[in-house]
């Protein structure tokens, strides 16, 4: 068990990114014992401010990518990689290259790469901010079944929830994350404006945010849901829509919203 341990934490890997998810990856695995051994970044200060945490080399330019690693795990934006992706994948034979989105298929890799795969940790990430990995979950997919469990085992040093997914599984889940993440930072934002608008701080939402998140940590969303939206209150939804005159964009959205929940709620 040692030894296969070993194994894989000598596994030498090259960041090709790094932004916020590969600025936390590596760290972890960096912590973890692996070996980085190279970071690449477009622009300097990126790469040499991760290169520096991790004590690898740095470069900005890909063809300075070393040849010689056995993993590279590629954490770029879905237009870069598909660009650079030619690049990238140049005189790696052998190696195995892995991408770290939820959007993107298994499939780009192909006529670029003999071994490829995807590594995608389902997580908002800040370079500022450190995440607890053991809480992440994983989602693995590998053109080989070898490189499958290579992948699993990596991750399985950081996380206890490693799990295969096709690239049409983690589409979804990524979706998904749009709707459970992204838009949901969006409504803290706009509550933001609103308590601003009104010199309220928006420091009094935090134990309401804390309790809705536990909540479905115990119950279904659907049966967590509270609100005049789903009752169809509409003498609070309509006096809501007046407070909200000052701002067309929000009052719609607040009112497609409410009609969504109340919808969902009588299916």
């Amino acid at each position: 068990m040692n030894g296969a341990k070993r194994s894989i934490e000598d596994t030498p890997i090259v960041f090709i990114g790094a932004g916020n998810l590969a600025t936390n990856l590596a760290k972890a695995l960096y912590r973890k014992g692996f070996i980085i051994k190279q970071v690449y970044s477009r622009t300097q200060e990126s790469a040499r401010a991760l290169a520096d945490v991790v004590e690898a080399p740095y470069t900005t330019h890909l063809q300075e990518v070393v040849t010689d690693a056995k993993l590279y795990i590629v954490s770029l934006k879905d237009s870069a990689f598909t660009e650079l992706l030619p690049l990238i994948a140049a005189n790696k034979n052998g190696a195995l290259l892995v991408h770290t989105a939820g959007s993107l298929p298994m499939s780009v890799f192909q006529g670029h790469a003999e071994r490829y795969g995807v590594f995608y940790p389902m997580q908002t990430f800040s370079k500022l901010r450190e995440v607890d990995f053991r809480e992440i979950p994983f989602f693995i997919e590998a053109s080989r079944e070898e490189d499958t469990v290579l992948l699993k085992g990596i991750a399985s040093t950081l996380s206890q929830k490693v799990y295969d997914a096709n690239s049409e599984q983690r589409k979804s889940l990524h979706l998904a994350a749009v709707f459970t993440c992204n838009f949901t930072n969006h409504m803290y934002a706009l509550a933001a404006e609103l308590l601003k608008r009104y010199n309220l701080p928006f420091d009094v939402m935090l134990p309401l945010i804390d309790e809705t998140a536990r909540k479905v940590h115990e119950l279904d969303p659907h049966v967590a849901q509270t609100g005049p939206a789903i009752r169809y209150d509409v003498n609070v939804i309509n006096s809501h829509l007046e407070m909200l005159a000052f701002d067309p964009e929000m009052q719609r959205l607040y009112e497609q919203i409410s009609q969504s929940i109340h919808h969902r709620s009588t299916e």
